[in-house]
């Protein structure tokens, strides 16, 4: 196994991605990578099996394979693909620099809109005649697979009038208190059949039932402008 976390190392090297960056693309916590890779041991089943599913353009024959037969790291698979999800009052922008925040860096989605912590930023993003965005994330989890999948990117914009600003069926990134602790998703958002009080979380996966929740559990909500997948990074 140390031979596979060795070429782990070198994938990440030759792709030009940072140790912390890869860990919060697969959604791990710091030093899930950098442990093994520095300490040379072993890495977890269940963390290898989240890189190989975010870097799928990485090649398991040469990740595998233990003798000196020549294999390609990289297979060549399609380019980037954005997707852009528009209201019709958004106004497009033809030039603008989106942070791509560290998520897990920070103490959650409400402390990351409240502070923006230039030491969260782990790059920035530039795409031509997008709407108006506040940063960008990296998101974990399959409730909106296939729409989104673990370790795509989501670019969003701040709701700060949380019972007068939703429109309804659009997507949105969602922190909500659950039990004391802040549950952060990306979600449809629909009317609730409960009344104006709440609203109705629905998955792309029809594997996750939808949810009602009373918008006083809200603590933070932007709406999904763009998202991007990484398919290819060379």
């Amino acid at each position: 196994m140390s031979t596979v976390v060795q070429k782990l190392k070198q994938y990440l090297e030759a792709k030009g991605v940072t140790v912390s960056k890869a860990e919060a693309m697969i959604g791990v916590s710091n030093g899930s990578l950098a442990k093994p890779f520095n300490q040379n041991k072993t890495i977890k089943t269940d963390t290898l099996e989240k890189f190989l599913k975010v870097f799928d353009d990485l090649n398991p024959a040469w990740l595998f394979e233990f003798k000196n037969e020549p294999k390609k790291m990289i297979l060549d698979i399609v380019n980037d693909s954005t997707s852009v999800y528009k209201l019709r009052t958004d106004r497009d922008i033809d030039q603008q620099t989106i942070p791509l925040y560290n998520l897990e860096a920070s103490a959650g989605l409400v402390d990351l809109f409240q502070q923006h912590n230039k030491t969260d930023i782990l790059d920035t993003i530039r795409i031509p005649n997008l709407p108006k965005c506040d940063g960008a994330i990296f998101i974990t989890g399959d409730s909106m697979y296939p729409l989104l999948k673990s370790g795509d990117i989501v670019a969003y914009k701040e709701i700060q009038d949380f019972k007068n600003e939703i429109f309804w069926g659009e997507m949105y990134l969602i922190s909500i208190e659950v039990s004391g602790e802040e549950w952060v998703s990306v979600k449809y958002i629909q009317k609730s059949e409960k009344g104006e009080e709440y609203i109705k979380l629905v998955s792309q996966n029809q594997n996750h039932q939808a949810k009602d929740v009373c918008l006083d559990k809200i603590r933070a909500l932007a709406i999904v402008k763009a998202s991007i997948r990484i398919n290819s990074m060379s």
